[in-house]
């Protein structure tokens, strides 16, 4: 996200939450630069399981369970029609071999909590390997891969009960794999074997059963994690429509409380006599670097509005959203028409969070704040023009909820230039003094 200084601004970039020593310590006012923004927001990169997915996981086991009853009725039935022969051993161990595959995941989730070790993981996919390989060696000599193989479709259960402590990637790849191992060994069998009539459907059916439930599983559980996700992160920023005309973000009050932690341990320390004065040349630099934290977020706190918070604060409008306002007017909007305005721009937006980085690159908005003017008649009030230009969004895909959003702000005209949507706003705010 690029956003333009506001009032009293130092061209700098703002620091990452864990890395603030690496601000660029330029306190000149530069009218017009432009501000380089990367904030992940790491507050929603927490737990999976608390976004609700571990109830899917659970659900998806369950099915993962009851299919595999399905597939262990039918090597029942096979044992008993001895499709087996002197090679049943390999299909019973091929079956144990799947249950402890199961009972080990089961146990290692219930273990890792949200995210499964990739270790686990990586021994978990070879012993599904391990079970392909036992399964068809016990029907290789039977030419009918698609009709006797019956606990190597089976592992794509497994991968089914994973869907919950895995990404969608991770789960779909391994599926992916086990549906080419299947597809190779049926067409490796096919050339020393003649299939029979209805073989290559057989087969198509296997592989599908194999790998069909933990792809669909996998794309719903991503699809989920990625709608609560964007509904949180809607939540946190909408929170800075409430916050006074200039304040410091959230990420910077937790950078604010950490830094006020070290400088109470360090007055103690010397009120205690710990540490002796004068301080030796490392804690003096610790101090002097303290201060300068300090002080470059009570100067952040002074030009930076609630909008340049919303703005680089949330993950998709950092990548998204231009923020141009100099003057910092932006914070002279009353709450009513923050949150229009905020609401507008996400639903300008529109499918944006569900598309994926490199797509919602070229959706892009652009909004500027300013110059204000005075108001006609009214000397209490002025009138601040806010213009919104897209890029990458036309005027039929806009929501309706759009133009609702927009007349709180203030009264609007639209204009369609290039395929895009461009929208000026006419909003009335009060003055300063009168605040």
């Amino acid at each position: 996200m690029t956003v333009a200084p506001e009032r009293d601004t130092a061209a700098q970039p703002l620091p990452h939450r864990k890395d603030l020593r690496a601000r660029q310590h330029d306190d000149e006012p530069r009218r017009g630069a432009a501000l380089r923004l990367h904030l992940p927001s790491e507050r929603l990169r927490s737990s999976r399981t608390s976004l609700g997915t571990g109830f899917l996981g659970i659900a998806a086991t369950v099915v993962a369970v009851l299919l595999l009853v399905f597939d262990l009725a039918r090597f029942a039935g096979q044992w008993q029609l001895g499709t087996y022969d002197e090679r049943a051993g390999f299909a019973a161990a091929a079956w144990l071999l799947l249950a402890g595959l199961l009972v080990l995941l089961a146990l290692a989730a219930r273990t890792a909590g949200d995210v499964l070790d990739s270790f686990v993981t990586i021994g978990i996919v070879a012993g599904l390997g391990a079970v392909v390989a036992l399964d068809a060696a016990s029907v290789w000599a039977n030419g009918d891969l698609g009709r006797d193989l019956t606990a190597a479709p089976a592992a794509g259960f497994v991968l089914l009960a994973m869907v919950g402590v895995r990404s969608g990637r991770s789960i779909t790849a391994a599926s992916g794999t086990l549906g080419l191992a299947l597809a190779a060994m049926v067409g490796v069998s096919a050339l020393q074997t003649p299939l029979p009539p209805g073989g290559i459907a057989d087969a198509v059916a296997m592989i599908a059963h194999a790998i069909a439930p933990p792809i669909v599983a996998a794309w719903i559980v991503h699809v989920f994690r990625r709608i609560i996700s964007t509904e949180l992160e809607r939540v946190l920023v909408a929170s800075t429509t409430t916050a006074p005309r200039f304040s410091v973000g959230m990420l910077a009050s937790e950078e604010l409380a950490r830094l006020d932690l070290t400088a109470e341990h360090l007055l103690d320390a010397v009120a205690t006599g710990r540490t002796r004065l004068p301080l030796n040349p490392a804690a003096a630099q610790a101090a002097a670097e303290l201060a300068t934290e300090l002080r470059l977020h009570l100067i952040e706190g002074r030009r930076q509005t609630w909008l340049y918070h919303a703005i680089s604060e949330s993950e998709l409008l950092g990548r998204t959203v231009t923020l141009s306002d100099p003057e910092s007017l932006a914070g002279l909007l009353d709450p009513k028409q923050r949150d229009g305005l905020l609401q507008a721009v996400w639903l300008m937006l529109g499918h944006a969070p569900e598309r994926s980085r490199r797509s919602a690159a070229r959706i892009a908005v652009e909004i500027t704040v300013g110059p204000a003017r005075a108001a006609e008649g009214r000397a209490r009030t002025m009138r601040i023009p806010i213009v919104v230009q897209t890029s990458g969004v036309a005027r039929g895909r806009v929501d309706p909820a759009t133009w609702d959003a927009m007349r709180n702000v203030g009264r609007h005209t639209d204009s369609q230039r290039g395929g895009s949507l461009c929208v000026e706003i006419d909003c009335v705010v009060d003055r300063p003094a009168e605040r």
